[in-house]
């Protein structure tokens, strides 16, 4: 947010401490209201919408509790703008609480100005990236609805469990196979919590390099590494007030496990080139396909860590032990894929879906997806047929196998690999039980196209 356009509300029962706020935020080109009482504070906010307010938490109700600024600070909430607590009487308890219900920051008397100063920044310009990303997950929900499906008793039992837990704040492990909706689960369990109106925000840990892990979590300062050219705001400041979804956490760096656990444990961390440490409040949600017990054995994973990840655990079960949600899925798929390619209201014929039932599904839903994705593009009339579904060319348990050169083979088992994890180079290794490396060695070999 540009400076010379933001508006700061100063609210202070001292003329002396709003004149020296005055003059210090004009110095910076910010334009300032003022309010002295605690009516004012809210009638000020109501009517010109300020970018910011800084907020004295004693008034004159008493001098010491902070318990009047509070009260303010829960009569600003329906106005969604960021308030920074101001009181000579700061206290970690205090500090804890203003943040607990909705505060951005925490600022002792008497200040230091270069403190407040990038405290005023940090959080005007984490409005607006908060205001950006809200809209943009608007849009993906209005472009990309995806229907939760629990027609199988086992994903009833899940969807009774997820009703029953989603409201609390408890972290959540989601443990399954690649592909099996464990994205889905956590966005099912954050749109049915009190935290629904802020951020969901998904952080693939298999995706991060190592040495990135770190700005991409708490963010940095400009100049805090060489390649540190601007500020970025990281995903426990984006997600704060919201969830935060961790997809693969098995992958998470043992060197950077003692920094998430501290967070999980204090809702406290440092902006990487920053001294002044940060407050969070975010509820964690986190998934993997890989044995957690199995990496604490073999010390690659902290056991207190795991502990505070695994709270509740819910373990979704693959696409063939759910073959009662097979056909929905499909329905669901078909009906977006048909807006997708323009074509008309599609429907699978009988042979098409006894053929989905008996498929094995090592690419579970993901697979599915891909599946009939193909089969709307193939289809010449208003039915698929199991033909159309192409099943029988990744069925391996058929004993109709076609001799072909190795090399051919080879390739054909990757780009099926590919398919199936929708171009995911990291799940497609894994199905393929090889490493990363191996599969770009063989991408490259081949010449197979895929995203970076």
């Amino acid at each position: 947010m540009n400076p010379h356009k933001a508006t700061i509300l100063i609210a202070d029962d001292d003329d002396d401490i709003r004149l020296a706020l005055e003059l210090l935020l004009m110095a910076e080109s910010y334009k300032i209201i003022e309010a002295s009482n605690a009516k004012e504070v809210i009638v000020q906010a109501g009517r010109y919408q300020p970018d910011l307010i800084l907020l004295d938490m004693n008034f004159s109700r008493d001098t010491t509790s902070g318990q009047e600024g509070l009260d303010i600070l829960s009569q600003l909430k329906p106005y969604n703008i960021p308030v920074i607590l101001m009181t000579a009487w700061g206290s970690i308890e205090l500090a804890v609480n203003g943040v607990k219900q909705g505060a951005s920051d925490f600022i002792e008397k008497p200040w230091n100005k270069i403190k407040l100063l990038n405290s005023i920044k940090q959080q005007l310009s984490f409005a607006r990236l908060k205001d950006e990303h809200q809209g943009y997950r608007q849009l993906l929900a209005q472009e990309d609805s995806k229907p939760w499906v629990c027609q199988s008793k086992s994903m009833a039992n899940i969807e009774q469990l997820v009703n029953q837990i989603a409201p609390t704040d408890a972290n959540v492990l989601i443990l399954g196979e690649n592909g099996t909706g464990k994205s889905l689960l956590a966005e099912r369990i954050h749109q049915l919590s009190n935290r629904q109106s802020s951020p969901l925000i998904t952080v693939n840990m298999a995706a991060i390099p190592e040495n990135l892990f770190e700005s991409e979590l708490f963010g940095h300062q400009k100049g805090a590494f060489t390649d540190a050219k601007q500020n970025r705001v990281g995903r426990f400041q984006l997600a704060d007030k919201g969830s935060l979804f961790f997809d693969e956490i098995g992958s998470l760096p043992l060197s950077l496990q003692p920094k998430l656990l501290r967070v999980l444990e204090t809702g406290q961390y440092e902006v990487l080139g920053a001294s002044q440490t940060q407050t969070t409040n975010v509820r964690l949600i986190s998934a993997t396909n890989a044995d957690l017990n199995q990496l604490v054995a073999n010390n690659e994973f902290r056991q207190d860590l795991l502990y505070r990840l695994n709270t509740l655990v819910i373990t979704i079960p693959p696409l063939r032990e759910r073959l009662e949600d097979i056909q929905p899925l499909a329905e669901n798929f078909i009906t977006q894929f048909c807006v997708k390619y323009h074509k008309g209201n599609l429907v699978l014929n009988q042979d098409a879906i006894e053929k989905l039932k008996q498929h094995n599904w090592p690419g579970n839903i993901r697979e599915l997806s891909h599946s009939i994705e193909r089969a709307v593009l193939l289809a010449t009339s208003l039915e698929i047929s199991a033909q159309q579904l192409l099943l029988d060319i990744a069925d391996t348990g058929s004993n109709a196998m076609v001799l072909q050169p190795l090399e051919q083979a080879e390739r054909q088992l990757i780009e099926k690999a590919m398919s199936v994890s929708s171009g995911q180079v990291i799940e497609a290794a894994k199905l393929l039980d090889i490493s990363r490396n191996a599969l770009y060695r063989r991408l490259e070999k081949f010449d197979i196209k895929y995203e970076s």
